[in-house]
């Protein structure tokens, strides 16, 4: 019995702590649960967002330079880009870019308004037949809206009248010889099981003269390559006074990952080194619409998109 009592009395004592409030428990030298940190108090540093850095005044000046894409390589021109540092909209009514560089100023296209503190491009065309061997030059724009008339001085770091001057010159000399181009037709043939494209260089001799030129290399693209991926070596001589004729070349897809097929312009356009009397020249050789047509759809069945 004495047993049964001293158990009940500690069942008692227990049930008495258990139901003891913490100021209770506190006095009785229990130590109280400690209450939860806030999120806010987790000792975690919160960045605030840095304020923008303020806005220049405006100038009140125009500027403009000189761009060029690989799309505008493809359509033959270039871009100049008019920045309106000034607080008013303005609406251009005519472009020209004067360079000693081509005979003639060259207007620009596709005038439109140019709001204030912004910038638009406007496409030039160039000139089939520029000023080979002249000396580099600034450009220099005129730009006539709202009843003013500003020049500006062009700026322009990569030179993209010099870069277009080099390599049209040297198209210019190739076709002195002989017209280089590419087939509207791509041959599409079955080598076990496997389609391999074939692609027509047509040489066309100008007949005038009695000059010479060597193909030597022709490069793939970001597309189309070689079978063995290396660059195509015709070593073939043509003379100004030879028949017309033909080169076929076999390819292959250099990638078949869908973001080849939105290459820009260079997808089929043949990096093709030669020399003209004996003088180095690259000339980038490109296909036609219908012949490019084709080509993208060889490769896209090459590479089973289809």
């Amino acid at each position: 019995m004495r047993r049964s009592g001293r158990r009940g009395h500690r069942v008692l004592t227990a049930f008495a702590v258990v139901g003891l409030a913490p100021a209770a428990l506190a006095a009785c030298g229990a130590t109280p649960e400690e209450p939860r940190p806030s999120p806010s108090s987790t000792g975690i540093r919160t960045l605030s967002p840095l304020p923008a850095p303020p806005t220049p005044p405006a100038t009140g000046r125009l500027f403009a330079d000189m761009r060029q894409s690989s799309l505008d390589v493809a359509l033959g021109q270039m871009q100049v880009w008019v920045r309106n540092d000034t607080l008013h909209d303005l609406r251009p009514t005519r472009i020209v870019y004067t360079d000693g560089r081509f005979s003639r100023p060259l207007p620009a296209t596709r005038l439109r308004e140019i709001p204030s503190r912004h910038e638009r491009g406007f496409p030039i065309a160039l000139p089939a037949r520029p000023r080979c061997g002249s000396e580099a030059t600034h450009g220099t724009l005129e730009l006539w809206y709202d009843g003013h008339h500003d020049t500006l001085r062009v700026s322009d770091e990569t030179d993209v009248p010099g870069r277009f001057l080099e390599a049209r010159c040297q198209e210019l000399a190739v076709a002195g010889v002989a017209r280089l181009s590419w087939a509207d037709h791509v041959r599409v043939e079955d080598r076990d099981g496997q389609p391999v494209g074939v692609l027509r260089l047509l040489i066309r001799p100008s007949g005038r003269g009695d000059s010479q030129l060597r193909i030597e290399t022709i490069s793939g693209t970001p597309m189309i390559s070689t079978a063995g991926g290396e660059a195509w070596r015709p070593d073939l001589t043509v003379r100004s006074t030879d028949p017309p004729s033909h080169l076929d070349l076999e390819m292959q897809p250099a990638r078949c990952d869908d973001h080849v097929f939105m290459e820009g312009g260079g997808s089929t356009a043949f990096k093709t080194s030669v020399t003209v009397d004996g003088r180095p020249a690259t000339v980038l050789l490109r296909m036609s619409g219908p012949g490019a047509a084709q080509a993208i759809a060889y490769v896209r069945e090459a590479c089973g998109k289809e």
